[in-house]
C-alpha cells in the first residue's frame, strides 16, 4: 500500500527496504519524471498486472516479464519496461507524466477495449446517431458567469436574468454566436470583451419598464478556458487517450441544444418537448402524453455524433383559466369548495396580470375558503377579505367571490391568496405527479411505436423541432453541420444456447421456447403447503364465496396437477383452504386494519400447526390492491418467515388462460424452493464453469413521487451460491439518500454475506467474481470504482483467516448494465428483422457508435414484443479477468437465457435483473413510507426528514426473516 516512486534518475532500479513500522518489505523505484503512489491492489502475485498498468504502457504486454514473481519484483519489472518504451522517445516525458497521473489517481482507469467481437452472423444496421462535423479551425471560448447579489433559483430569477442579459446592448452584437446553461456557463464562437461586467435592473416578464425599487444585479462574464478542437481527431481515432474531451462535449451540447432550449421545454436531462405544437394523447382527466426528443452530442469511434431519440412524457392538460379548471373537475374539498386533485396541483404554474404586468407564480395550495370569506392582515386595512382587497386596491369586482376558492401562490410562511378567476394556467406544463397504473399502461401503448415510425419521427419532426434541419442560426455561426442520415454500423447476431430440461434438449426460437412437454431440470420437493383465501369487502366482484367453494377446490386440483406435471414432488394430501374474516375498508387508506386481520389469521394457523411452517402459503386474492399485496409480502418475508405465493383469482380461474398462468406460477415456486427450472448446454456454461465463479448483481432503488421526504433508499446484492447459476439469494439494506444517490454504502457487509453463502453451499470460495452493476449513469462509473470497488476488496479481506496459506483475493471484474441510454438500432434488410421489424435476439454492436476507448457493447438478447426494442449497454469498467470481446458478449447472451421466471431470454443479465427485483421487494417492506403521500404536502425540514428515516429503520427492523434469507424470497 505504501510503495512510493521518486523521480530522480534516468533508469529504473530497485532495492528492498523496510517501511517505517518495520512491516512488510517494499521497494522504492526510481524512474524518469514519475512520482506516484502505487497501490498494492494494482499488482498481483500470480504474475499478472491489473488493468490500468498495461494501458499506461501504450499496450506493451508485460506479463511475460513478470512470470511468477512477487509484488516487489513485479513493480521493478513494470518500471524497467516503462523506461524501455519511454526513454529516448520524443514523447517519453509526456507518457510518463500521464502514467504518473493514472497511478496517483484514487480511481482506477477503465480497461481498454481488448478487441472487437467476431462470433455471430454479420448484419448491417442503422443507428440513431448522426455525424457531426466541426470546422478545422474552430475555437470555442468558455466563460464563467457570476451574478451578484445571489438570486433565488426556485423563483426562476437566475433564468430570467439570463433572458435580460441576452436582451442587453452588451450582448446583442454576439447574438446567435453563444449558448449558455442559464446558470454559470456560457460558450461562444466569438471572443467577448474582457472584462465584461453588465448591470441589469430586474424586469418581470411583461413589464415594459423596471419598477422604482427594482433590484439591480451585476453580471460578470469571465473567460475560463479556450477550447481548441485540433486534438479532437487524434482522440476520436484512438491515438490520444489523455486528451480531455469533456469540456468540448459540454460546450457542443449547449450549442446543439440551444434552439430546443429556446423553443421547447426541457424535462430531465437533454429531453425536449414542444407541447404547444404537438398532438397530445389522453391519459386521464387533466393529464396527457406528449412526444418529445432526446438530443446529445457523443464521441464515437473516429467521429462526433448527435444521438437523437423519440421519447414520451406526461403533461398537464388543463383549461387556460383556473375557474374553468376547477369547474371541469367538479371536485369538492372537505370545506365544500371546488378544488383540484392534489396530483395536478403540485407546482402548477399560473400567471397573473392584476399588478400591471405578467407575473409567473407556483401554486402552493388550493384554498378552502372563498374570496369573500378569506381574510388576511394588512397594514393599511388591518383585517380585510380577499374580495374587498382586490376591489379597493385594483378596482376589480370578482364574479366568483362566493363560489370558488382562493389560490395560494405564496409559501408556508407567507401565504398569498389570489382569486381563482385572476389566475391563468400556463400552457405546456410537465405533469409532476406519479402516474397511476392505468395512466402508465396508456402511456406505454402510446409510446410503443414500430421501429420505422420512430425512425421517421426522429429525422422528420425531431430534426425540425431541434433545429437540426434546417440548421439553426447558432449551428451555422459555429460552422457545425449534422448529417441527416443515420449512421451505418456493423452488427452480429449471436447464436442462442441450447437449453436442457432434465436430459431433453430444447432449441429457442426468436429468443423463446415452450415447455409444455417437458419437466423441470430439477423439481423441488414440497412437504407441506397451505391455501389462504383473502376475503376482502373492497372487491367489486366476489369470485368465490368461501374456502369450500367448488371453484376454489377445482383450482386447488389444477394447481397440484400443474406442479406435478412440471416435475415437482407434491404431498399426497391436499391442504384444506382457510380464509380470513371479511376485511374492512373504511377510511384506512393504508389498509392497516385489514393487514392486522391477515397477520392474525396466519399467526393462528401457525399456532395450530405448533410452529411447523409450510414450504409455502398459496394466497388467493380477489383483486389488485396497492397495500394488501405488499403488506402480505412484508408479513411473510419479514415478520413470520413464511414463503407466500399469490394468485389473482380472476386470472387463475379463467379457463382459457389458466394453464399458462399456472405454468408461470410453477416457474416461480420451483425456483423459490431451490429447484432448477432449466440449464444451458455444456458449451454455453464453459465460460462460467472453467473456474469457481460467482456472479453478483447490484442495484439501488430510491423514493419517488408520493414518498415521504427522508424515506430511505434500498440497496440489493444478489449472487449465485453454486455452479448451476440459478439460485441467487439476496442481501437487502436501507440507506439514507445522499447526493451520491446510486452508490451502495453497506456493500462490504452485503458482499461478505454473499461470499459466506457461497462458501456454505460449496465449501469453497469463488476464484472469480463478476459484478454486474445496474442503475448507474455514465457520470457515475468512476463513483462505482471510487466508492464501491474498495468495499468489495475489503469484503475479500474478511476471509483472510489464519488457516489460509495465501490471502484470499479472487479476480474481480465489474460490468455496468445500462438500460437508460438512447441508442436504437434498425435492420437494413427484412431478413435481418423479426416479425415486429426489430433487430433479432442476440444482436450485438461493438463498433461504430461505441466508446472510443472503453470496453463496451450493446446487446439485445431478447425479442422485442412491442414498439422499438432497446438493447442493454454493457460497459466493463474494471477487469482482472481479462475478458475477450467474444467471451463477455457471448457469455452475457447465453446467461440471458437462464432467467428462472420466464421461457424466453431477458433483456438484462439475470443477476442484475434479480437485484432489481430484490430492490422492488424491499420497497414493499416500506410501503407506508414510499406511497400514498400527498404530493402537495410542503417540503420537509431536515429534522423531519431524519425522523422519517429513523421511523423507516424501525419499520425495517432486522430486514428479511432469518428463515428466508438463503432463498430467492423476492421472486
Amino acid at each position: 500500500m505504501k510503495g512510493e516512486v521518486a523521480a530522480v534518475a534516468t533508469e529504473a532500479k530497485g532495492e528492498e527496504v523496510k517501511d517505517e513500522d518495520g512491516g512488510e518489505e517494499e521497494v522504492i523505484i526510481e524512474v524518469v519524471l514519475v512520482k506516484a503512489l502505487v497501490l498494492e491492489e494494482d499488482f498481483r502475485t500470480e504474475g499478472r498486472v491489473v488493468v490500468g498498468v498495461e494501458e499506461a504502457l501504450g499496450g506493451v504486454i508485460v506479463e511475460e516479464a513478470l512470470g511468477g514473481v512477487m509484488v516487489e519484483a513485479a513493480l521493478e519489472a513494470v518500471f524497467e519496461v516503462l523506461v524501455e518504451v519511454t526513454v529516448g522517445d520524443e514523447d517519453g516525458a509526456m507518457r510518463l507524466q500521464a502514467f504518473s497521473k493514472k497511478l496517483t489517481s484514487n480511481t482506477p482507469e477503465h480497461p481498454l477495449r481488448p478487441g472487437y467481437g467476431t462470433q455471430g452472423s454479420p448484419v448491417t444496421l442503422r443507428a440513431n446517431f448522426f455525424a457531426l462535423r466541426l470546422p478545422k479551425d474552430l475555437v470555442v471560448y468558455e466563460y464563467t458567469v457570476e451574478i451578484s447579489p445571489k438570486c433565488d433559483e426556485e423563483a426562476g430569477t437566475r433564468s430570467r436574468l439570463f433572458t435580460l442579459l441576452e436582451e442587453s446592448s452588451a450582448c446583442k452584437p454576439f447574438a446567435g454566436h453563444y449558448a449558455h446553461d442559464s446558470s454559470q456557463k456560457l460558450v461562444s464562437s466569438k471572443q467577448l470583451p474582457q472584462p465584461l461586467t453588465i448591470n441589469i435592473k430586474f424586469l418581470e416578464e411583461g413589464e415594459t419598464q423596471p419598477q422604482k425599487n427594482a433590484k439591480v444585479y451585476t453580471i460578470t462574464i469571465t473567460l475560463s478556458a479556450t477550447i481548441d478542437t485540433k486534438e479532437v481527431s487524434s482522440y476520436l481515432s484512438g491515438s490520444n487517450r489523455d486528451y480531455n474531451i469533456g469540456p468540448l462535449l459540454a460546450a457542443l451540447n449547449l450549442v446543439q441544444q440551444r434552439h430546443a432550449t429556446q423553443k421547447g421545454i426541457r424535462v430531465g436531462t437533454s429531453k425536449y418537448f414542444f407541447p404547444l405544437e404537438s398532438q397530445g394523447h389522453f391519459l386521464s382527466p387533466g393529464v396527457q402524453a406528449i412526444q418529445g426528443f432526446y438530443v446529445s452530442v457523443r464521441p464515437v469511434y473516429k467521429q462526433l455524433a448527435v444521438n437523437v431519440n423519440a421519447c414520451m412524457t406526461a403533461f398537464l392538460d388543463l383549461p387556460g383559466n383556473m375557474v374553468e379548471a376547477l369547474e371541469s373537475f367538479n371536485r369538492r374539498s372537505r370545506g365544500g369548495m371546488l378544488t383540484l386533485p392534489p396530483n395536478l396541483v403540485k407546482n402548477i404554474k399560473v400567471t397573473t396580470t392584476y399588478l400591471g404586468y405578467k407575473k409567473r407564480s407556483k401554486v402552493f395550495a388550493i384554498g378552502t375558503a372563498s374570496a369573500k370569506n378569506q381574510f388576511f392582515p394588512h397594514p393599511k386595512y388591518k383585517r380585510i377579505s380577499v374580495e374587498e382587497y382586490f376591489k379597493k386596491e385594483y378596482n376589480i369586482r370578482l364574479q366568483h367571490a362566493t363560489d370558488l376558492p382562493v389560490i395560494d401562490i405564496g409559501n408556508k410562511n407567507k401565504p398569498v391568496h389570489v382569486p381563482a378567476e385572476l389566475c391563468e394556467i400556463e400552457p405546456g406544463q410537465p405533469y409532476r405527479g406519479k402516474l397511476t397504473g392505468d395512466e402508465t399502461a396508456k402511456m406505454i401503448r402510446v409510446a410503443c411505436n414500430p421501429p420505422n415510425i420512430n425512425a421517421e419521427a426522429i429525422v422528420g419532426d425531431g430534426f425540425s423541432k431541434l433545429g437540426i434541419t434546417p440548421p439553426s442560426d447558432i449551428l451555422k455561426n459555429f460552422g457545425i453541420s449534422v448529417s441527416n442520415e443515420m449512421t451505418g454500423v456493423p452488427g452480429r447476431v449471436l447464436a442462442p444456447p441450447r437449453l436442457f430440461y432434465g436430459q431433453k434438449a430444447i432449441t429457442a426460437s426468436n429468443g423463446a421456447w415452450n415447455i409444455t412437454t417437458v419437466k423441470f431440470h430439477k423439481g423441488a420437493q414440497v412437504k407441506s403447503w397451505w391455501i389462504m383465501l383473502v376475503m376482502d369487502s373492497a372487491a367489486r366482484n366476489t369470485i368465490v364465496s368461501g374456502p369450500q367453494d367448488s371453484r376454489l377446490l377445482a383450482l386447488r386440483d389444477s394447481f397440484v396437477s400443474k406442479l406435478t406435471n412440471c416435475g415437482m414432488a407434491m404431498p399426497r394430501d391436499k391442504p384444506v383452504p382457510f380464509a380470513t374474516p371479511l376485511l374492512p375498508t373504511g377510511t384506512d387508506k393504508f389498509r392497516k386494519d385489514a393487514l392486522g386481520i391477515i397477520r392474525t389469521t396466519l399467526q393462528n394457523q401457525l399456532d395450530s400447526a405448533r410452529g411447523q411452517k409450510p414450504d409455502f402459503v398459496l394466497v388467493l386474492l380477489s383483486h389488485e390492491d396497492n397495500f394488501i399485496y405488499p403488506g402480505i409480502k412484508t408479513i411473510g418475508d419479514v415478520e413470520l418467515g413464511l414463503n407466500t405465493i399469490h394468485l389473482q383469482l380472476d386470472r387463475a380461474i379463467n379457463g382459457k388462460r389458466q394453464d399458462q398462468y399456472l405454468s408461470n406460477v410453477a416457474l416461480k415456486i420451483n425456483t423459490k424452493l431451490g429447484g432448477v427450472n432449466h440449464q444451458l448446454d455444456q458449451e454455453a456454461m464453459n465460460w462460467l464453469k472453467a473456474e469457481r465463479t460467482m456472479l453478483v448483481g447490484i442495484d439501488v432503488t430510491h423514493r419517488g413521487p408520493g414518498s415521504k421526504e427522508g424515506a430511505p433508499s434500498i440497496a440489493a446484492v444478489v449472487a449465485n451460491v453454486d455452479d448451476t447459476f440459478v439460485q441467487y439469494p439476496a442481501s437487502l439494506e436501507i440507506q439514507q439518500t445522499h447526493e451520491i444517490r446510486e452508490m451502495v454504502t453497506e456493500l462490504e457487509k452485503m458482499m461478505v454475506e454473499r461470499l459466506q453463502a457461497y462458501k456454505t453451499k460449496t465449501s469453497n470460495l469463488p476464484d472469480r467474481v463478476f459484478v454486474f452493476r445496474d442503475g448507474v449513469s455514465e457520470g457515475q462509473y468512476d463513483s462505482v470504482l471510487r466508492i464501491e470497488l474498495p468495499q468489495i476488496l475489503d469484503a475479500f479481506k474478511k476471509f483472510n483467516t489464519k488457516d489460509r496459506k495465501q490471502p484470499y483475493r479472487p479476480r474481480l471484474s465489474i460490468v455496468i448494465c445500462g438500460k437508460r441510454h438512447h441508442a436504437r438500432f434498425y435492420p437494413t434488410k427484412a431478413e435481418h428483422a423479426d416479425k415486429t421489424m426489430n433487430t433479432r435476439p442476440g444482436t450485438v454492436v461493438d463498433k461504430g457508435v461505441t466508446d472510443v476507448f472503453d470496453f463496451d457493447f450493446y446487446l439485445q438478447a431478447h425479442a422485442g414484443l412491442q414498439g422499438s426494442v432497446k438493447s442493454t449497454h454493457y460497459v466493463v469498467i474494471y477487469d482482472e479477468n481479462r475478458f475477450t470481446a467474444d467471451e463477455i458478449q457471448q457469455g452475457v447472451n447465453n446467461n440471458s437465457y437462464l432467467y428462472a421466471r420466464a421461457t424466453r431470454a431477458v433483456s438484462l443479465i439475470p443477476p442484475a435483473y434479480y437485484a432489481d427485483q430484490a430492490c422492488e421487494r424491499g420497497r414493499y417492506y416500506l410501503n407506508d413510507f414510499l406511497t400514498g403521500e400527498d404530493p402537495q404536502k410542503k417540503k420537509a425540514e431536515k429534522a423531519a426528514k431524519e425522523k422519517v428515516f429513523e421511523d423507516a429503520k424501525k419499520a425495517w427492523g432486522k430486514g428479511v426473516h432469518s428463515d428466508m434469507r438463503n432463498t430467492m424470497f423476492y421472486m
